[in-house]
């Protein structure tokens, strides 16, 4: 049969139905009034570095399936945009090209939002926004004041990472393996005032609601933030520092998980870095601690932590009383004990743990054993036995197990008023201060008689500055501070001559709550409107990169919670579900320039068609795997579509809509049904390059049926062709539109509805059960689908092929999954 030749021009097809979107608005959010159920679906907003790159292809695709289904089950859907505007790598790129950030920033959000809209996803564009916005930070002003109130906000001097190139702090998520997360440069510590948000108050909770999560968010996720939270039960025990000359005595509380170790306890370990080991350093040892110190300031904190390390440390010329035992046991500053971790000081069991007996056995100190695990002499082998055993050299609690010791010692300890169970985190508070310019000013002013004074409610929004033509290098402090007529202001309080706070905020406390002000953007009274939130809220679907699991998904967590707290919200997890891509790679790594493999998403756009390139992002993999794009095919995806396409003009010229399917093919009508059918499963599991894989199946049927069957006219055939139309409009928009146009209808197909199955047309006659020998496919066996593991043993055994292919050997064992796959393992 000749095919009716359609010229398939992707360019001319974007062109088309970009109009076509604009004018019908097709995916703004119905109102208060709609009826329909409704569904919140949620892409993490990108951040405006130049144009959308290959991954933002891959996730924005991903994202945009699951808010097309909704559409077309008949979901009153949300799926807004917006930009992560604020931040450092727009305010170097300004300085670097000699211009303002917020020219930068904003000339970069109307480029990608351009390439959006070529890219055909369906986002309410209504509800834009930009956290750089002053109608957006204003409120997000209002919730740290709020957040202050409550005792959430608050300012205290403390040891920072410190990037030397950003000349800015870091969080400790900001710092990856001792660097920038950004810039790759080596983090230093600092000891700054910064302001902080109080996270470690709600570590129980962050913890406690994962249940809410499991199987909704991928186990990988939660895994990370419960690491990263880090509870640990154990004992507080308080150790007293002898009284040396000039010096008084000094109560030490440590936190330990292993309080039955204490006999085992050789020496105390000190931070160097922190105040405590400054405060206990005796006179004579002062000019070694000193030295000793200036070292520890330049390493980073993993690199304290590494287990690979070597550890080193100064002694402080004092000693501390072992609680258990009254011994006297020497007070060491060094690098592997953390400042800002419990209380800054250990104490250390060198038998039993690792880093301890590495120091120990580098500076001669003792290693006695408490614990026998039946292991060699830590002293001797230099292993630390950190397993399970039974106390000895212990006291009172010789011979108990781990557990049982655990209880009683800390029982003891307890009686005594030496110490009490307890528990610790691993999580600390969120250090937010940023000595930057582009980002959201802190609500605070300084007045030398009222100390921190909030900007009242009403003078908000405290503005960020112009500052054009000023000098916006950092140079460690914030620009701002530079800025006079925008620091100096009168206190609200007393009306004396202040200071506003020159700090701005860590841009993740922009992405804490952007969600919930999607729900009323331009809400006016408070950051949303209460009764819109309660309408849309939480997010139903969540999808981004698994980069994000502890930064910005844990605070988002945080606000939640407090807000809830505060009765703003009903929910205390803002995202209910929660999908994570892979990266799009070349060459099987990571795209960079450094190693000339990037692929330019804009030029795969112009060679292939915005279609082609959604296909493949969708059809190379599932969407949590890495898809290489050196292995991947969008001129193959661009020929599928050209198909779909010129299928539909067929039909569409040979029949007209509104005829009965029932009087067509009957085995097309099963195969167009079972896809609906396949495909409404698959999506709903995220096998998004299966369903695909099942569209091209239809597709190559329908054709089957046109070519060698019924052809064109046929009810069954156009039924087909429609439920392509419908499902491709999942994945292949532009394709999808001009298909169902073709076939006689008026736009626009992401309101078509999703195709009704027919369960009777699902009904199998017959099944294909594949006959493998040792894992190798041997024959193929149509039969019942109710067939019985008896019956599909009988028939593989009796086909001539398997026959053949066991030749002499005697059959060892026989594994049947009815109706689909008898395996046959050879002795």
């Amino acid at each position: 049969m000749t095919h009716t030749l359609v010229e398939y021009d992707p360019r001319t097809l974007q062109e088309k139905w970009q109009r076509v979107w604009e004018e019908l608005d097709p995916f703004r959010a119905g109102e208060d009034d709609d009826s329909r159920p409704r569904a919140y679906m949620l892409d993490m907003f990108p951040y405006p570095s130049g144009d959308l790159h290959m991954g933002h292809g891959e996730a924005f695709a991903i994202g945009d399936v699951v808010a097309r289904y909704w559409f077309q089950r008949g979901y009153n859907v949300l799926h807004p945009i917006g930009w992560d505007a604020f931040g450092l790598p727009a305010e170097n790129a300004a300085i670097k090209h000699n211009a303002h950030p917020a020219d930068w920033t904003y000339a970069n959000i109307d480029t990608q939002a351009a390439s959006f809209r070529r890219y055909g996803t369906s986002f309410d564009w209504s509800r834009r926004l930009h956290t750089s916005d002053p109608e957006y930070y204003r409120w997000q002003q209002w919730l740290f004041l709020r957040f202050y109130d409550r005792g959430l906000a608050y300012r205290k001097a403390s040891p920072v990472n410190w990037c030397p190139v950003d000349q800015t702090v870091l969080a400790n998520e900001q710092v990856i393996a001792g660097r920038c997360e950004r810039c790759d440069a080596e983090v230093t510590k600092r000891r700054l005032t910064q302001w902080f948000f109080k996270i470690t108050e709600y570590a129980d909770r962050l913890l406690e609601d994962m249940a809410q999560l499991e199987r909704r968010w991928p186990a990988r996720v939660l895994t990370m933030q419960r690491n990263w939270i880090g509870r640990s039960e154990g004992a507080s025990v308080e150790f007293v520092v002898e009284a040396a000359a000039g010096l008084d005595a000094v109560p030490v509380t440590v936190f330990t998980t292993r309080p039955d170790t204490l006999y085992g306890a050789t020496f105390f370990v000190v931070a160097a870095d922190s105040p405590l080991a400054d405060e206990l350093c005796a006179p004579e040892q002062r000019g070694h601690f000193e030295s000793y110190l200036e070292q520890v300031r330049r390493l980073s904190d993993i690199e304290r932590e590494s287990l690979e390390r070597e550890k080193k440390g100064v002694f402080l010329g004092r000693y501390a009383i072992n609680p258990v035992n009254g011994e006297r046991i020497p007070v060491w500053a060094a690098d592997y004990v953390l400042a800002e971790y419990g209380t800054g000081a250990i104490m250390a069991v060198p038998a039993h743990d690792q880093r301890d007996l590495d120091f120990a056995l580098r500076y001669g100190l003792p290693v006695p054993v408490v614990v026998d695990t039946g292991e060699g002499d830590p002293a001797e082998t230099g292993v630390a036995t950190a397993g399970e055993g039974v106390l000895v050299n212990s006291g009172p609690i010789n011979g108990l197990p781990k557990a049982d010791a655990i209880r009683r010692i800390t029982g003891i300890l307890e009686e005594k008023g030496l110490g009490t169970a307890a528990v610790n985190y691993r999580l600390r508070d969120w250090l937010l201060s940023r000595q930057r310019f582009w980002g959201c000013p802190i609500p605070i002013v300084h007045c030398a008689a009222c100390g921190e004074v909030p900007v009242p409610d009403e003078e908000l929004p405290v503005p960020l500055p112009d500052l054009r033509g000023r000098d916006l290098v950092p140079k460690g402090v914030s620009p701002l501070a530079a800025a006079a007529e925008w620091v100096n202001v009168d206190c609200p309080k007393c009306g004396g001559p202040a200071e506003r706070d020159t700090d701005t905020m860590d841009t993740f406390v922009d992405s804490s709550w952007y969600y919930l002000r999607y729900c009323s953007p331009r809400y006016e009274l408070g950051p949303f409107d209460p009764e819109k939130l309660r309408r849309w809220g939480p997010v139903d679907q969540y999808v981004g990169g698994v980069e994000h699991a502890i930064l910005h998904l844990l605070y988002s967590r945080f606000f939640t919670k407090v807000l809830y707290d505060m009765g703003m919200v009903s929910f205390t997890e803002p995202f209910s579900r929660l999908l994570n891509q892979g990266q799009v790679i070349m060459n099987g790594a990571a795209m960079s320039k450094s190693r000339g493999n990037m692929v330019d998403l804009g030029e795969q756009i112009d060679r292939y068609g915005v279609d082609a390139v959604r296909l493949t992002m969708v059809f190379a993999s599932p969407p949590e795997d890495d898809i290489d794009w050196a292995d991947v095919s969008p001129g193959g995806s661009a020929r599928f579509l050209s198909r779909v396409v010129r299928l539909a003009a067929e039909v569409g010229a040979a029949s007209a809509p509104g005829g009965d399917p029932a009087a067509g093919d009957v085995e097309l009508r099963k195969a167009a049904h079972r896809t609906v059918d396949e495909v409404t499963r698959l999506v709903e599991e995220f096998r998004f390059n299966v369903a695909v894989a099942r569209t091209m199946e239809l597709v190559n049927a329908t054709r089957r049926a046109i070519d060698t069957g019924p052809g064109p006219g046929d009810p069954a055939v156009r039924e087909a062709a429609e439920v392509v139309a419908v499902v491709l409009s999942l994945f292949a928009p532009y394709t999808a539109e001009e298909a169902w146009e073709r076939l006689g209808h008026r736009p626009t197909v992401s309101k078509a509805g999703w195709p009704a199955v027919d369960p009777a047309l699902l009904v199998r006659e017959s099944v294909t059960c594949v006959v493998q020998v040792a894992g190798k496919v041997r024959d193929r066996l149509e039969v019942s689908p109710e067939s019985s593991e008896d019956e599909l043993r009988e028939l593989a055994l009796g086909s001539a092929a398997v026959q053949r292919a066991l030749g002499d050997r005697q059959v060892r064992k026989v594994v049947v999954v009815p109706p689909k796959l008898v395996n046959i393992v050879p002795g």
